[in-house]
């Protein structure tokens, strides 16, 4: 490559992250997803590193940050706020290593480290003066970041006024300040209601409500803050090791995360990085890696720094949670209530931990929200066991043959017209269960563990049954014989034996999973259990007026709705009363009046991962026992079920003195009303 080509491609590169570090910092609206960030800046960063003359003083290779917004009133770091390199995999994490030996001795192995989950926020300064709060400032470029004092004074885990009286007078912490995932889905859901534009990860919706200029909306966002560090300090000491100097600001009323650990030697910061990645989906927050420091603040001050970063720090990056791919096609598959759900086709793409080649649009209203069309360059997201979604759209590589996304006048699969119903954002095939996919669809529910729990009975089986004619609704199941099922493919007379075995089991069940099992619009788990145990019988539930249905706990106009027009279908109940002349049975309940349940009047909350159960299952147990559960932690609130990963509400909880058990003190409560999960 000549010199001519290399500058060209060094301006390129430049000119490319400066557009988006000004999306990213100042817009607030990313166009990229990090690992498209991260690979480009490395390639500058090479490309400086085989050309020391190509480096220029506004670089981004030399810079943390952006330039500030001019709205916000300028605050100059005394001590610069620098970013951090990264380590993609155990061989650079060993390599940093490696560097800091050579630096300090071997004599220094094995080095302490401490280790830090790396919060997925907006960093920020926080400046306090004989232990009150005088200030907070965003990052900025490093060296000059934007006054925000306004808004980090409405941040409830950010003390105004440090306890205890040992402080030095003039302490600045650094930390990180992000939104929980709970209120980032309560945040979006708002800005669907309102049409307004959803943001598009926690991150994004922290540094936009963070940099807010009226603190009257920042105050009504869920953010909360963990320190890291430390920047100016005078007139006092710190602890003389990493771990220590978050132990005392912890202790002067400052927030923490309890993730944090210190262990030696780099074998051991990896033994680290794979406990929290296998933890990371639990968590109550998002964290895109870990930062490793080398604990010793004297080792520390040995290893000094570089133009950008410290030597003696790194970020151990996790798999990205979103990358870039193509959109090759869309196609539409039908659901069991026959809404039409386009699905994104894409040209496979790393993502998560996993490759991953289809992505959910959800309806009509987001691919008009995303702008996308087919042949678009998106950037999809995968967190964990949620399914991948496209959330936003490259617009820069659109090509020239990209074409709208077009919804089916009638059904893909039976060919019935598609309607839009008044009211809702989905299209739905009109077919009902003429359509094989609704058919297939209402099956797989019946059978599931939750509903009838008919063992044997998986998704590849009932598409076969229908294809082969031989089930068209969940009566059908009852109506099979060995023979039918002997001449299936791969199906031998053992299977057959323990299949039908099975179906005949499910005959004997409960009203609540029998309601449950019908698949009504709208009807849960927790819902079918509350309509059970208020009308204690079938022909009850079925004879209720929409007013009466209305008096049940969990059960609104739409959901009231839906219920009546499943009992006035004639097709419905013929089919609830083929599954009773079939052999279908349950106990009748006794009707119990709401407010004489034991846990009637209290409210809970589930947090954290639950091992023995899932949080719905649990929430819906609860609901069983008379109990309002709610998404967060308040005065009110009666009791806390944590599991592992339970994070802001845990501790909030325990800041007004709430009651909290975990797994298995809720499993003995639930024994102690005759109640298993």
């Amino acid at each position: 490559m000549s010199d001519t080509d290399t500058d060209a491609q060094a301006a390129q590169l430049r000119q490319q992250l400066r557009e988006w570090n000004y999306r990213y910092y100042v817009l607030d609206d990313p166009s990229v997803p990090d690992a498209e960030y991260d690979r480009v800046l490395r390639a500058l960063q090479q490309l400086e590193q085989d050309h020391p003359e190509l480096v220029t003083p506004d670089s981004p290779t030399q810079r943390v940050g952006a330039t500030p917004l001019e709205q916000f009133s300028q605050v100059a770091h005394e001590v610069p706020m620098l970013s951090l390199d990264n380590a993609f995999d155990a061989d650079e994490l060993a390599a940093f290593e490696r560097r800091l030996l050579d630096r300090l001795g071997d004599s220094a192995a094995p080095i302490p480290y401490s280790c830090e989950p790396k919060l997925d926020g907006i960093a920020v300064s926080l400046l306090y003066r004989d232990g009150v709060l005088v200030r907070g400032a965003t990052r900025g470029d490093g060296r000059t970041g934007e006054d925000i004092t306004h808004n980090v004074r409405t941040v409830p885990s950010i003390p105004l006024q440090l306890r205890g009286s040992d402080y030095p007078g003039v302490l600045e912490v650094r930390g990180e300040v992000y939104m929980p995932r709970a209120g980032f889905e309560q945040l979006n859901e708002q800005a669907r209601a309102e049409g307004s534009k959803p943001f598009v990860n926690p991150r994004n919706a922290a540094a936009g409500s963070l940099r807010q200029l009226d603190a009257r909306i920042t105050a009504r966002r869920n953010l909360e803050m963990c320190c890291y560090g430390v920047g100016q300090v005078e007139e006092g000491e710190l602890p003389p090791e990493q771990s220590a100097v978050l132990q005392q600001l912890n202790a002067w009323g400052l927030r923490i995360n309890n993730e944090a650990r210190v262990v030696e030697g780099i074998a051991a910061c990896e033994e680290y990085y794979e406990y929290l990645a296998a933890r990371r989906d639990a968590l109550p927050y998002d964290i895109d890696g870990i930062v490793y420091k080398v604990n010793r603040i004297d080792q520390q001050q040995a290893l000094g720094f570089i133009s950008r970063s410290p030597r003696w720090a790194i970020a151990r990056k996790f798999p990205a949670q979103e990358q870039m791919t193509r959109l090759l096609d869309v196609e539409f598959q039908v659901g069991r209530t026959g809404a039409v759900t386009p699905v994104a086709r894409l040209e496979p793409v790393f993502v998560g931990g996993v490759t991953v080649s289809n992505a959910t649009l959800h309806n009509r209203d987001e691919i008009e929200r995303l702008g996308v069309q087919v042949g678009d360059t998106v950037v999809v997201r995968r967190a964990g066991d949620v399914i991948p979604q496209v959330v936003s759209v490259v617009a820069e590589r659109r090509p020239k043959d990209a074409r709208p996304i077009e919804f089916p006048s009638r059904c893909p699969v039976c060919g019935s017209p598609t309607e839009r119903l008044e009211g809702e954002a989905v299209i739905r095939c009109m077919g009902g269960l003429v359509c094989a996919a609704q058919q297939k669809a209402a099956i797989k529910h019946f059978a599931s563990r939750r509903a009838l729990d008919i063992e044997g009975l998986g998704d590849k089986l009932v598409e076969q049954l229908v294809d082969e004619g031989l089930v068209a609704s969940v009566a059908s199941l009852y109506r099979l014989q060995k023979d039918q099922l002997l001449a299936l493919e791969r199906m031998g007379e053992k299977s057959a034996d323990n299949l039908l075995a099975a179906i005949e089991k499910s005959k004997s069940t409960t009203l609540p999973r029998f309601i449950f099992a019908l698949g009504i619009r709208e009807v849960g788990e927790a819902t079918a259990a509350n309509l059970a145990r208020h009308f204690g019988s079938w022909d009850a539930l079925v004879a209720a007026s929409e007013e009466q249905l209305l008096e049940v706990a969990d059960v609104g106009p739409v959901v009231a709705d839906h219920l009546r027009q499943f009992f006035d279908s004639s097709d419905s109940m013929a089919l609830a009363a083929e599954l009773r002349d079939l052999g279908m049975h349950w106990p009748d309940l006794d009707v119990v009046p709401a407010d004489a349940l034991p846990l009637a009047g209290q409210t809970w909350v589930v947090t954290g991962k639950l091992e023995e159960m899932g949080r719905n299952e649990a929430k819906a147990l609860l609901q069983q026992l008379g109990a309002k559960v709610a998404g967060s932690v308040s005065a009110r609130t009666h009791c806390v079920v944590a599991g592992p990963g339970a994070g802001s509400k845990l501790t909030k909880a325990r800041e007004l003195g709430i009651e909290v058990i975990d797994e298995a003190g809720f499993i003995e409560l639930l024994g102690s009303h005759g109640m298993t999960p």
